[in-house]
């Protein structure tokens, strides 16, 4: 257990070390500026993703998560944000394609492989390193398996990018509060 912490602190220390803050206020200016914001991740980077989305409606964003049965047509003023540490999953390319080339819709990606498919058509690439599922390290393997690393670092960054935008927005945790569930 120390080892994965040790090992999860020095990946947190590095993503602060190299974090490009030009790319997380074009990141803010397009979720402010959305019509609607998109989410999609497969696999644990599909649940990181609900749960920004879900932070992203509690700051009074209209989001919604690609492949839910309630999620609406996304259009041309929409962004949709595709997590993927390799970024060429299959149905995150795929989606992405058909958001950015045939929508027009503005695309931000977050990766670990900012020269992956979906970072080269992104209009946005955040890149979040960390340990992916095909990526090869003896000693990080035995101890956070396949994307494990990446899908941390991102839940870690994409809950900093909310407290970046809470400020943005002059938001508290009352105000996120009262958007939160009560039908629990």
């Amino acid at each position: 257990m120390y080892k994965f912490l040790t090992a999860l602190e020095n990946q947190i220390r590095m993503m602060k070390e190299n974090m490009d803050t030009t790319k997380i206020a074009q990141v803010i200016d397009a979720l402010q500026n959305a019509k609607s914001i998109f989410v999609l991740g497969a696999g644990r980077s599909g649940f990181v993703a609900k749960s920004f989305a879900m932070r992203l409606m509690h700051c009074g964003l209209n989001v919604y998560v690609v492949g839910e049965t309630v999620t609406p047509r996304i259009e041309k003023e929409d962004v949709l944000i595709a997590i993927s540490g390799s970024g060429e999953t299959t149905s995150v390319v795929n989606i992405s394609r058909k958001a950015k080339e045939l929508i027009g819709s503005k695309l931000i990606a977050v990766t670990s492989n900012p020269d992956s498919s979906i970072g080269r058509m992104a209009d946005v690439v955040l890149l979040v390193k960390g340990k992916v599922k095909t990526e090869r390290d003896e000693e990080l393997s035995k101890i956070a398996p396949l994307g494990t690393m990446f899908e941390l670092m991102v839940m870690i960054f994409l809950d900093a990018l909310i407290a970046e935008l809470m400020s943005v927005r002059n938001l508290t945790e009352k105000d996120l509060e009262d958007r939160h569930a009560v039908l629990e």
